[in-house]
């Protein structure tokens, strides 16, 4: 994927972060540019924590411990990320509402690319 391509990733995450924030009375996010670095520091936990542990463990992973990670990597971004408040139920709440958004509009996860990018070469 081109950067370009990633920026559009972002982007789109950060709207659905704050359709999210808009929908879980527990979660806020200041603005957009909160949200996008929201995304960015989402991007980067699902990246390290699938390096270290699979797929199966990432908030991109399907099931209880992909929603269970996807909970807590949102909730401990609240400490990164200036302009975004949440509760534990908020991060819960907020991370079901992303995984059902991302039914709708799935995305690659940076190590899909990454692996995909290995078979084409």
């Amino acid at each position: 994927m081109h950067i370009l391509g990633h920026i559009v990733r972002f982007i789109v995450s950060a709207v659905v972060l704050m359709i999210v924030s808009f929908i879980v009375p527990a979660f806020q996010v200041g603005g957009f540019w909160s949200a996008f670095f929201l995304a960015l520091v989402i991007a980067v936990a699902a990246y390290i924590i699938e390096g270290i542990f699979g797929r199966k463990i990432t908030p991109f992973g399907r099931g209880i411990v992909g929603f269970l990670t996807s909970a807590l990597v949102i909730w401990l971004a609240q400490f990164i990320v200036t302009g975004m408040k949440t509760s534990i139920i908020g991060a819960i709440l907020a991370a079901l509402v992303i995984g059902i958004i991302d039914l709708f509009i799935p995305v690659k996860t940076p190590f899909e690319q990454f692996t995909d990018d290995r078979k084409r070469k």
